[in-house]
């Protein structure tokens, strides 16, 4: 499966500082949580159960909004042409309703337990995303769909451990999250040229929510 790669998203000569000093943080952020997963092997049938149930509690109900309010706060034509499509895609082929069946198929449909494990670090995310800052929300998106792309393997691990054969939710994110990453990161570059108020906030704040909140969705 392919992973994520920071020379494959645009040429050197095409990248700022900035830029790469973002891809760079990332890319490291993604590989210390894949590298942190527990092996699938080492858990019980409940600690699996767990883990899709409480992912599928954070990413069913979050995602699409969580998108929908980065476009709501870019600026440039360009960045809000690159998340539409994202959009189209999630509504179009109903990625939450593939996220729903792929959890019923490993028996692990998110509890009230569950929701509220996550509810804590989920809110946090949300109020983040409604200061409706356009380049820390693009990067923190841009990690998102990156870990996802590198989770999807970990993840169809647990569903089969389950005894599940439904994968068509982590076969469709294996490949097309690398698509989307390419093209927030793409909108990073384009929305931090366009926005120099952008270097006055912390860039990364959602992306370190987003990494408590993936904690909490493995640890429990």
């Amino acid at each position: 499966m392919e992973t994520l790669s920071i020379t494959a998203f645009a040429p050197p000569a095409q990248l700022g500082p900035l830029d790469i000093s973002i891809q760079q943080r990332i890319s490291t952020e993604i590989d210390n949580l894949i590298e942190q997963l527990p092996g699938v092997e080492s858990l019980t049938s409940e600690e699996r159960r767990g883990i899709i149930a409480r992912y599928s509690a954070v990413l069913e109900g979050n995602f699409i909004y969580w998108m929908t309010a980065t476009l709501i706060a870019v600026r440039s034509a360009e960045s809000r042409d690159i998340i539409t499509a994202n959009l189209f895609e999630e509504v179009r082929d109903s990625h939450p309703l593939m996220m729903r069946r792929f959890a019923l198929a490993a028996h692990a449909f998110p509890t009230d337990g569950d929701a509220l494990a996550v509810d804590a670090d989920l809110t946090k995310v949300r109020l983040f995303m409604g200061k409706l800052e356009s380049v820390p929300s693009l990067v923190a998106m841009a990690f998102f769909e990156g870990f996802i792309q590198r989770f999807m393997e970990y993840l169809a691990g647990l569903a089969a451990a389950q005894g599940s054969t439904e994968m068509v939710y982590t076969d469709v994110h294996g490949v097309c999250d690398i698509e989307h990453t390419q093209g927030l990161l793409r909108a990073i570059s384009v929305e931090s040229t366009s926005n120099p108020a952008s270097e006055k906030v912390d860039l990364f704040e959602g992306v370190e929510l987003l990494h408590g909140l993936i904690q909490t969705i493995v640890q429990g």
